[in-house]
């Protein structure tokens, strides 16, 4: 019997009269059935009556019957729109899709580049050629060879075309030489400094060109059913109840392939996650995946703790943006005043429960070769904030407001949540009347990034390693792309920020790159599209049990190659 037909799940996981469907995609499934190529949009949210999987005892059951069939890591998310990070950088896809896809390299704890899908790399003297000697004998999932074919039609196809940060990240990528199925050199029409920091496959995530090219790639439905090249293979989705990989035969690296399966619980709620740790059904969960209030009490358990490392290469931040495509966002001294109603130091303590501290501008803390803490600041002053609605012509009518807003909490946690409760009352206190908006993951995507319908959002992303990578995508114009999440969805366009920022795509002097981007965080805190809250600790809750899974600065996010469980 092979392994895909040997997992099943206990059968309280099915539903009475569940059926399969788009909402339930088997491996073999995908690939051999005529399957639609347009995934509905509805097939991609969690249905209210599947969730079944947040009591004590169903987890316990899950956990014994897993147990009985070997090695299996049990982690947690909230529901993903998706399973490949290609298209998607919310921290819940990459956490899943990170065991399917293996990057040309990974990296160590000095941010140096280790090898992966690429044995060995050379930059040419110029800057302007990025050669990869590929692994041999790597497959996909379905057993055809990788080649340096799928990297050319990821690069050009995919990074530069429909990945949020890949079309500020590949901007001066021209083409892909492909001499033979193990070469592959990056061409780039200018020098880009910062490559090699962003080809771990969380970042850089190479498809199989054999199961994309010539469809859709946002609706291609492998991108609930992924094939992969990594060390875990897809298995099963049920949707509102948990995902199934399981280990990968062929994986290149068979010594690293120590857990039989990892089951991803989808517990929709913070709380229900803590429970669940608290209980000891749960092995890992990375991206806060637990209510901030419980989290500290939590580590302090025999059982689980927060590892110190793993988020590194994260570099997250906390923001409120702006849509300033809509009046009156689209004056400067309105944005300005609602940052002066912000009570920031209140938030990181009250909302953020300590993790983290308070962001003074678009580059975090962390990226300290990068950071300048030379930028204009706003302090917490409501008599400002109203003095400054005032100038701008909002003055308070007989019922005391100015004007009404949205806003947008991105979903997955009560952070996010809570942020958009305490901004209400913030805007309350200067005559701001506000809607707070609470909805799924495929609704907020598409209210924000699609339809652009939105006043004012909250959410948390990472600035990784570099400020091309991580931090140009939400003030370059260019990367006002319509239905990519986590881009400029502000539409914030500064002709002299984009001039900034293409001047540190290619500069190669790493004095005049840091003057470069001090310069644009300067014009940003002064332009104020959106505003920074806080450099976030992204932290990952840990059963002791699990061994080896902190070796990389992606932590949770990495490929868990290596990882096994004791017990």
């Amino acid at each position: 019997m092979s392994a895909l037909r040997a997992y099943r799940p206990p059968p309280f996981f099915r539903p009475t009269g569940a059926t399969m469907s788009r909402n339930h995609i088997p491996m073999r499934d995908a690939l051999s059935r005529d399957v639609p190529g347009d995934l509905s949009r509805r097939s991609m949210v969690i249905g209210g009556g599947a969730m079944v999987l947040g009591s004590t005892l169903a987890g316990q059951a899950m956990a014994q019957a897993a147990a009985a069939k070997g090695s299996t890591l049990r982690i947690t998310l909230p529901e993903p729109v998706m399973l490949t990070g290609a298209f998607n950088s919310a921290g819940q896809i990459y956490l899943i899709s990170g065991k399917m896809f293996d990057g040309l390299v990974t990296y160590g704890f000095d941010f140096k580049p280790k090898p992966q899908l690429a044995e060995s790399w050379n930059l040419s003297a110029d800057g302007l050629a990025l050669t990869f000697k590929l692994r041999p004998g790597v497959k996909w999932h379905d057993g055809k060879p990788f080649t340096s074919a799928d990297l050319a039609y990821s690069a050009m196809s995919v990074w530069k075309v429909a990945h949020p940060r890949g079309r500020s990240t590949y901007a001066n990528l021209e083409k892909v030489d492909t001499p033979d199925p193990l070469t592959a050199t990056l061409r780039f029409s200018k020098p880009a400094p910062y490559v090699m920091n962003a080809l771990a496959g969380v970042e850089s995530q190479i498809l199989p060109r054999h199961l994309y090219e010539g469809k859709d790639l946002l609706t291609n439905p492998l991108n609930a059913a992924p094939v992969g090249n990594g060390p875990y293979k897809f298995v099963e989705w049920q949707r509102g109840q948990f995902i199934a990989l399981e280990r990968n035969p062929d994986y290149w690296d068979k010594s690293k392939t120590l857990l039989d399966r990892i089951v991803v619980r989808i517990i929709p709620d913070p709380a229900g996650r803590s429970a669940a740790f608290e209980s000891g059904e749960l092995d890992v969960g990375g991206a806060i995946p637990v209510a901030l209030a419980d989290a500290k009490r939590l580590s302090g358990l025999p059982s689980l703790e927060i590892p110190e490392k793993g988020t590194e290469a994260l570099a997250t931040m906390a923001y409120i943006e702006f849509n300033l495509r809509k009046a009156p966002f689209n004056d400067v001294r309105v944005r300005r005043a609602i940052a002066h109603a912000l009570n920031r130091d209140f938030m990181m303590k009250n909302i953020w429960y300590g993790f983290g501290r308070v962001s003074t501008g678009p580059i975090s803390s962390d990226m300290v070769q990068f950071y300048s803490k030379d930028v204009p600041s706003y302090k917490y002053d409501i008599e400002i904030a109203k003095k400054l609605l005032d100038e701008a012509g909002l003055k308070p009518g007989a019922d005391g407001i100015r004007f009404r807003m949205t806003h947008d909490p991105l979903p997955g946690g009560d952070h996010y949540r809570s942020t958009g409760d305490y901004f209400r009352a913030a805007m309350q206190r200067i005559g701001i009347a506000v809607e707070v908006r609470n909805q799924d993951f495929a609704g907020y995507y598409k209210r924000v990034y699609t339809d652009n319908d939105f006043d004012s959002t909250n959410f948390v992303a990472f600035n990784l390693t570099d400020p091309t990578l991580g931090v140009q995508r939400f003030y370059w114009s260019k990367n006002i792309q319509k239905g990519v999440v986590f881009s400029n969805g502000s539409g914030y366009s500064n002709p002299e920020v984009d001039k900034l920022l293409e001047a540190a795509q290619v500069e190669p002097d790493p004095v005049k790159r840091k003057a470069q981007f001090a310069q644009f965080q300067k014009i940003v805190m002064t332009d104020l599209p959106n505003i920074p809250i806080g450099d976030i600790n992204y932290f990952t809750l840990l059963n002791r049990r699990v061994t080896n899974l902190i070796t990389s600065p992606y932590g949770a996010h990495d490929n868990f190659a290596g990882v096994s469980v004791k017990g």
